[in-house]
């Protein structure tokens, strides 16, 4: 089943301003795992937005599950897609991090022993569980990021979706969290689309597009995207640092074959040394 659906959605922020996304058409399967790459005002946070009704287009639809999003259902629309967004000083509501994971749940009017299960399930999905009771500022960024995961896990949504999550984040923080939303994929089966600048992250995915000036310019795996390499720099991105890396050998004059997987390019450089 199509998890969300742009049929050829436009939307501009300002009246006669540049769109910033521009007839999109774009499905995301249930279950399956979604990176959005592009660079500053390509318009995936617009997309991000438009995918539980934060915003509205001003032409074509956005279905979720087969519903059409309108002022109507967006209660039901936003329990079941869920948006984190960059900065997670910016998404706390409390101090204490079980109360903050509470908040979304205790809004939408579940009862008490309810919220207690879903603070149970959450904290757990995302390893956070012996931090119940702590304070949330004394937690480092990646840990506060996962308390905002959590609070989005509360209300048991069927996607996830991190704009820029991770953008703020040391590199340690930003693995913790891709391992989070990874295991959530694999093992929960939630459907996650993950916004990023960070080109190690889209490789996890099963698909990768590419948004620039708010459309769609490629879209497929992400080994099959980054062997594009003279398209992406058409459009500001960059390799991933092992695809880097692996140029750079050849560049040098090592016979190495082209390869974004670390243990292969291993091998390679292995051979060519002995």
């Amino acid at each position: 089943m199509k998890a969300i659906e742009f049929a050829d959605v436009s939307f501009r922020y300002e009246e006669g301003g540049p769109l910033a996304v521009s007839h999109l058409n774009l499905s995301v399967e249930e279950g399956e795992f979604v990176a959005v790459l592009g660079h500053n005002g390509s318009g995936k946070s617009t997309l991000a937005r438009l995918s539980n009704g934060l915003l509205t287009p001003d032409a074509g639809s956005v279905r979720v599950f087969g519903q059409t999003v309108n002022e109507k259902n967006l209660f039901d629309v936003r329990s079941q897609v869920g948006v984190v967004f960059q900065n997670p000083d910016n998404q706390t509501v409390a101090t204490i991090v079980e109360d903050d994971v509470a908040f979304g749940a205790e809004n939408v009017g579940l009862a008490r022993e309810e919220i207690g299960k879903r603070i149970d399930f959450a904290l757990r999905a995302v390893g956070m569980e012996e931090y119940r009771h702590a304070t949330v500022a004394r937690l480092s960024g990646g840990q506060k990021q996962r308390i905002a995961i959590a609070g989005v896990l509360a209300l048991m949504p069927k996607v996830v979706i991190l704009d820029e999550s991770t953008a703020m984040l040391d590199p340690r923080g930003r693995r913790e969290i891709v391992d989070v939303v990874t295991r959530l994929n694999k093992e929960r089966g939630i459907t996650v689309i993950l916004i990023t600048h960070f080109m190690e992250e889209a490789l996890l995915a099963d698909r990768a597009i590419v948004m620039n000036r708010g459309e769609l310019v490629m879209e497929g795996a992400p080994a099959d995207i980054f062997e594009r390499r003279e398209e992406l720099v058409t459009y500001n991105l960059a390799l991933p640092h092992i695809g880097i890396i692996c140029e750079k050998l050849r560049a040098g004059g090592m016979d190495v074959a082209y390869t974004l997987d670390a243990a292969v390019l291993a091998k390679e450089i292995a051979k060519c040394v002995s």
